[in-house]
C-alpha cells in the first residue's frame, strides 16, 4: 500500500485552519445533513454520531447541529444535496479524487472544470483516474505521548489494521472498509481522541514530484480544497 502523502498532511494542517475561519462549519453541517437521512438518532447512525462529535469539537453551537439534523429528516425545509464525485488530471499527470457535495451540479462541474484548466489540468471521464486508489477506512486520532507506530500495532493486534503511521503526533490508522466503525470505537477506548472517521480514496502507489512540479500541483490542489462544494479531495502525490 502507498502509504499518506505529503498532501495528506498538509490537508490535515489547513482543516485546523479552516475551523478557525469557519469553513469547516459548513462542511460538516453539509455532511450531517446528508448522513441524517438515513437517520436523526444518533445512536442508531455511527457515521451522524461521530460528525457531531467533530462538530462539538470546532465548537459548533448545538442549535447548528439541530437544525442540520432535521434537514436531513425532513422535519425542517432546506437545500437538497447532491453527492457527486469528480476525477481529473493535474500537471503532470497528477491523479485527483474529488468528492463534491453540491446543490447545484452543472455549477459545481462547470467551476471545477474551469479551475483545473487554469493550473494546467482537467476534469476526466469517470473511471479514467479511481483505479489508481483503494476505498479504505481512514482513522486520525491524536497519539498517546511516547506512543510509536510498532506500539499502536501491538495494542490493534486484534484488528484487521492494513497501515498505522504516525506524524505530528496525530496517528492514521487504515482499514477495511467494513471495519471502520469497529475499529473507530476500539481507537476510543484505547483513549485516543479521534479527529477524523470516514471512507477516503487512497493511492494504490504515490508519485514524487520535483520541487516545481509540486508546487503547481499543490498550488491546484488548494484552489480545489477551497471552493466551497468540495468536502474531500485525494492526490496521488507522495
Amino acid at each position: 500500500m502507498a502509504g499518506h502523502s505529503k498532501w495528506a498532511n498538509i490537508k490535515h494542517k489547513k482543516a485546523k485552519e479552516d475551523a478557525k475561519r469557519g469553513k469547516e462549519f459548513t462542511k460538516l453541517v453539509r455532511e450531517i445533513t446528508i448522513a441524517a437521512k438515513t437517520g436523526g438518532d444518533p445512536a442508531g447512525n455511527p457515521r451522524l454520531r461521530h460528525l457531531i462529535d467533530e462538530a462539538k469539537d470546532i465548537n459548533m453551537p448545538q442549535e447548528n447541529i439541530q437544525r442540520a439534523i432535521k434537514k436531513g429528516t425532513g422535519e425542517l425545509p432546506g437545500v437538497s444535496y447532491e453527492s457527486v464525485t469528480y476525477e481529473g488530471h493535474g500537471p503532470n499527470g497528477v491523479a485527483i479524487m474529488i468528492e463534491v457535495l453540491t446543490d447545484n451540479k452543472n455549477r459545481a462541474v462547470a467551476d471545477l472544470r474551469a479551475t483545473f484548466l487554469r493550473h494546467g489540468g482537467h476534469l476526466a471521464e469517470t473511471g479514467s483516474v479511481n483505479w489508481m486508489f483503494e476505498r479504505l477506512g481512514i482513522i486520525r486520532a491524536q497519539a498517546p505521548v511516547g506512543a510509536t507506530e510498532d506500539s499502536l500495532f501491538e495494542q490493534m493486534i486484534d484488528f484487521d489494521i492494513k497501515e498505522i503511521s504516525l506524524h505530528d503526533h496525530v496517528v492514521t490508522i487504515s482499514v477495511p472498509m467494513q471495519s471502520l466503525h469497529e475499529v473507530t470505537e476500539a481507537v476510543k477506548k484505547l483513549g485516543m481522541k479521534i479527529e477524523k472517521s470516514q471512507i477516503e480514496w487512497v493511492a494504490k502507489t504515490l508519485v514524487t514530484l520535483d520541487p516545481a512540479a509540486e508546487e503547481k500541483a499543490f498550488n491546484l490542489l488548494e484552489k480545489i480544497e477551497d471552493y466551497d462544494d468540495v468536502q474531500n479531495l485525494y492526490t496521488n502525490v507522495g
